[in-house]
Order: structure tokens, then sequence, then C-alpha cells
């Protein structure tokens, strides 16, 4: 299906730019004015439009946002309503624009005669591949209520569990940044400010004091390419992470890292098992599963780990082993899956694991913060304290002489 550019005026009057899939200009903008917009444009997408909408343009469907869709459909299924005019009442009570606009979409087509499960593959930028698949096994086994509410229970670990990871990662980088901003501050004005005020009468500056103005003068003249530099790095990092061997490299890192490492694997864990017992519980196959569950890593490593499971599950294999021999997963979650495996019950096990280890992250999340908090800001306080000692030990020393 073709993607179409499209600029509107949207019911709070202001103006927004995005892309949208359809299949003729046509329909998409009946669809865009079914939601109450004006349509100033759509047309086809040129190629450097196409990579800035992608990256910028559309607002992302957060977990969140997905677990309430799904607990809204339920309610609304459960009360007899039909999936048509369910999708109808969803995407006018939808609050997140990028769901609301594939709602409309999705909504369209299955009046139309198209599956749900269809209708929302077209829109594969929005709905993620696992929901696709579960809503298709619902549809096939008459149970769709079921799995939008196995999809909403399976949208709300994974928001808590990513809000656990952020919360471990944005709060001591939020420090770093407001301590090195600090740093700046007292380089660039302060120090120099005060270091006018002694050359004027004639101070003479310690060692010490000496170092820490060198320093201001250096970061004065070189604040510019500084900044090229920092901005430079952090891209250039950023691109290599997108490449193979950043993959490699950086996923390495983050297991060897200290107290991070293990979070990093407590997570995969907790992921492994709430995907995998949600898809099998829908009755997705256990090679599609996998692979599914492969996708849904972040850490390079774990994910070529499930993607070699799938491989060897493919040649007769049964998942415990590859787990295990992968060297990456404790041995506790091989254990638990192979003894599901042995009893036929290895959904409830897979459901453990889950439970277990969000658990374990969220204890693992806390226990770090407490570490990290106090640490960052005794380094913030040293650094700024070395500063403010430079300013003051010239002013005790004309202090000395004036006395």
């Amino acid at each position: 299906m073709p993607e179409y550019a499209y600029r509107i005026i949207t019911n709070d009057g202001k103006e927004k730019k995005g892309t949208m899939d359809a299949k003729t200009p046509e329909q998409l903008n009946q669809i865009l004015k079914s939601q109450g917009n004006i349509v100033l444009s759509v047309g086809e997408v040129g190629l450097m439009q196409k990579d800035f909408n992608v990256s910028f343009g559309q607002k992302k469907v957060k977990a969140r946002d997905f677990s309430i869709f799904c607990r809204q459909i339920v309610s609304i299924i459960k009360a007899g309503v039909s999936i048509i005019n369910a999708l109808e009442m969803m995407k006018d009570s939808t609050e997140n624009k990028t769901l609301k606009l594939a709602l409309a979409g999705v909504h369209e087509d299955v009046s139309k005669g198209e599956s749900l499960t269809s209708a929302m593959r077209k829109r594969k930028k929005v709905f993620p591949e696992m929901l696709c698949n579960m809503v298709e096994a619902g549809e096939a086994s008459g149970g769709l209520e079921i799995a939008f509410s196995r999809m909403a229970v399976q949208f709300e670990k994974e928001d808590k569990l990513r809000k656990s990871i952020k919360k471990a990662t944005i709060y001591p980088a939020v420090l770093v940044v407001l301590m090195i901003g600090l740093m700046f501050l007292l380089l660039m004005w302060v120090i120099p400010t005060f270091m006018g005020m002694f050359d004027e009468i004639g101070t003479e500056m310690n060692a010490y004091t000496q170092s820490i103005v060198n320093l201001s003068n250096f970061v004065q003249a070189n604040w510019l390419a500084m900044l090229v530099v920092t901005f430079g790095t952090v891209f250039g990092l950023r691109w290599f992470g997108t490449t193979k061997p950043g993959k490699v490299f950086f996923g390495s890192l983050a297991l060897k890292f200290p107290i991070f490492g293990p979070l990093q694997t407590k997570t995969a864990c907790a992921r492994l098992g709430r995907t995998l017992s949600t898809l099998l519980g829908a009755g997705i196959p256990l090679v599609e599963a996998v692979e599914i569950t492969a996708r849904s890593m972040d850490n390079y490593h774990f994910k070529n780990a499930m993607e070699d499971a799938k491989d060897q599950i493919m040649r007769g294999r049964s998942l415990s082993q590859p787990l295990k021999g992968s060297g990456l997963f404790p041995l506790m979650v091989s254990y638990m899956v192979g003894i599901g495996e042995e009893t036929g019950n290895i959904e409830e096990m897979l459901e453990n694991i889950a439970d277990y280890y969000e658990d374990d992250v969220q204890v693992a999340t806390d226990a770090l913060m407490a570490l990290l908090e106090p640490i960052i800001i005794i380094i913030m306080a040293v650094v700024v304290g070395a500063m403010i000692i430079a300013i003051l030990m010239p002013m005790m020393d004309l202090y000395e002489a004036l006395g």
C-alpha cells in the first residue's frame, strides 16, 4: 500500500504534517476529514520527506497507549458491540493522534469487509507485529476478546518494565548533565569574574588556583570546538550503534558494565518469559513465538541467542537446550523452561519466570537508584567545591595580607 504525505489543520487549529498508508490519496483525504481535520494537501512522499517523517513526523504509540486501547476494546466487545462499532468508538475516544488516524483507517477497511488482522498489518508502522499476530490468532479461534485481554497485560507489563529501566538510567544521566552544565557555568563566567577582580588588585595566585584559571581560559578559548566535538561524538556513537559491529560492541559493553549488566540480563529474562507466555497462550506456534520474542530484545546478544534458539527448535531440539547453551540466561530460566516442556506446562512456567524477573528488575532498579544518587551528588559536590575553593584561596590570602 503506498504512503502519502499530508498537511492538515487539526480540531484545535494547529497545523500538522505527517505520512500515512492509504490505497489512494482520496481515501486518505476522506480518513483525515472524518477526524474533523481541514485537509490542506495530500500527495506522494518524496525520499527526503519520507525519511524525515518516519523519524520525526509521527508521534510514536507507547505501550501504555496500547494497553489502554486493548482494555477499552475488551470492555466494548464484552458489552456485545460489533468490532466495526467498537473501532468507531475507539477512534473517536483515543487521545494519541497517531493511533487515532491508524484506527480510522482500520475501521474503514474492516467496514469494507477486510479482516481486522489484515487492516492492522497494513499499518505495521503503528501496530506491533506481536499485536497483529495475537489478533490473527483470536480471529481464527473466535477468541478476539481473550487476545486483546492478553495483549493488555503484555503492554502493561512492558510499560512498567521500560519505566523501571528509564528510571535507572535517565535520573543519573540528568544529574551528570547538570553537573557538567554547572562546571561550564563556573569556568565560563564565575571564575573569570573573580580572577579579573584579583588581577586588578594584584593578588598573587597559588598553584592550585592558577591551574583552575588555566582550565577556565582553555574552556573560554575552545568552547565552540568542544561543543562540536561533543555533538559529533554523540551522533557518531549513535550511528555506530546502528551498525552490526556497533550493536555487538555496545551489547557486550552493556553486559560487562558493573551493576547495569545484571539489570540487562534480568530485563531480557522478564521480556522472554512475558512475551513467550503471551504468544504461546494464544496458540502461536513455538518457532514463530520465539522469532517474535527475538525481535523484542534490545540487546544484540540476547536477540542473537533467541534467533539461534529458533533455528535449533526447527532442527528438533527443545527450547531449554539453546537457552542453556547460550551462556547468557541464568540457569534458573533454562531449568524452569525444561520443567515446563517435560510437564507440558511451559506457558505457566514462562509466566512465573516473567513475574519473578519483573519483580527482580524493580528491586534492582530501586537499589541502583539508592546507590547512584548519593554517589553522583557527592561527586558533584566535590567538583563544584574544588572550584569554589580555588576562588576562596586567593581571597583568604588577601585577607591575611591585609591583616
